[in-house]
């Protein structure tokens, strides 16, 4: 366990953002959180730092910051085709995704190359090419705050949804996620209807694990751009779910709208990229703030942005497609 007092922040967040953090502490499991909060060392401010690669800090943070360093990956059982996998919260997701395809493990493939660590996935749900994370964790193991209790909870009572879980809503800041605990299958299962995905891969040689994770990697490095080049977070923006009706009626004035099914009863999916791209936003940028010229969903510091520079941006975005579709796009990202 290490602490550090006034750390800068902005090599511990993809947007690049230069804020500074009044103390992190960085921890190896459940043990070490027990023994922080029995000291009580955190006031009353206090959040979970992950991999940095789904936040924007809009100021200095004037609280604790815990990240988690602890990264291990072992089954735990196997049933038939079915393998149970443990994964810590500090284990970084790609590896993780990685090391699933090297043995022979299929569920976590189209899930390649998306940033951040093991511990934050079933928080955001992560999602990518037809497949959510949702779909692979049996259970999520937790320490809760105010009983020091370890406790893990099923995948089906986590209620996920889109982009989103138990852990953004009622239990945002009463757990801690120490490990997710997943189902993978030894038999093949491509998941290829997304996008180009099936062609990408049939041109490498076919759906295999390798190729498929290949194709992935592929698309994501054509399309997104590299934090470590330009800060970004990924997609910036949720795709809205809206009435059927709505978006029929919408379809009726712009025939190539991308429509996707929901598993929300009644609506459907429209694409935040394609109403971006539509309402003039896509490759435009304001002072050290734009849009990434191949994909409509990022936002991309420039060099020196500020978070509030990021979320004014942002909002003037949300504003316009607003004005042209009456469709409100939602932030992907956590703001802070």
């Amino acid at each position: 366990m290490r602490e550090y007092k006034d750390i800068k922040l902005k090599d511990r967040n993809t947007f690049g953002i230069d804020a500074v953090c009044a103390e992190m502490i960085e921890y190896a499991g459940v043990e070490d959180l027990k023994e922080l909060f029995a000291r009580g060392v955190f006031g009353s401010r206090w959040m979970v730092l992950s991999g940095g690669s789904n936040i924007l800090f809009t100021e200095d943070f004037d609280g604790v910051l815990l990240h988690p360093v602890d990264s291990d990956i072992r089954i735990t059982g196997e049933c038939g085709d079915m393998v149970s996998v443990r994964a810590t919260a500090g284990t970084d997701w790609d590896r993780f995704v990685g090391w699933s395809v090297a043995n022979g493990l299929w569920g976590a493939e189209n899930l390649s190359a998306i940033p951040g660590l093991v511990g934050a996935s079933p928080v955001q749900n992560i999602g990518a090419y037809g497949v959510e994370v949702k779909d692979i964790i049996r259970s999520v193991e937790l320490f809760a705050v105010d009983t020091g209790k370890e406790v893990t909870v099923a995948g089906a009572h986590c209620d996920f949804g889109y982009r989103d879980s138990i852990f953004k809503r009622s239990l945002k800041g009463k757990v801690i996620i120490t490990a997710v605990n997943f189902e993978l299958s030894r038999r093949e299962n491509p998941v290829l209807g997304y996008g180009d995905l099936y062609e990408k891969t049939r041109m490498l040689g076919g759906a295999t694990l390798e190729n498929i994770r290949r194709a992935v990697v592929g698309i994501r490095d054509a399309k997104l751009p590299d934090p470590k080049v330009m800060g970004n977070a990924g997609s910036f923006f949720k795709n809205p779910v809206v009435p059927e009706e709505t978006a029929l009626e919408l379809k009726a004035k712009y025939a190539d709208m991308p429509i996707y099914p929901s598993q929300q009863s009644g609506c459907v999916k429209l694409a935040a990229g394609w109403l971006i791209d539509k309402s003039g936003w896509k490759g435009r940028s304001l002072g050290r703030v734009g849009i990434h010229e191949r994909q409509a969903l990022v936002i991309v510091n420039l060099g020196g942005a500020t978070g509030k520079e990021v979320v004014e941006f942002a909002t003037r975005i949300q504003a316009d497609v607003q004005y042209k579709f009456g469709v409100w796009i939602d932030t992907e990202v956590n703001i802070v």
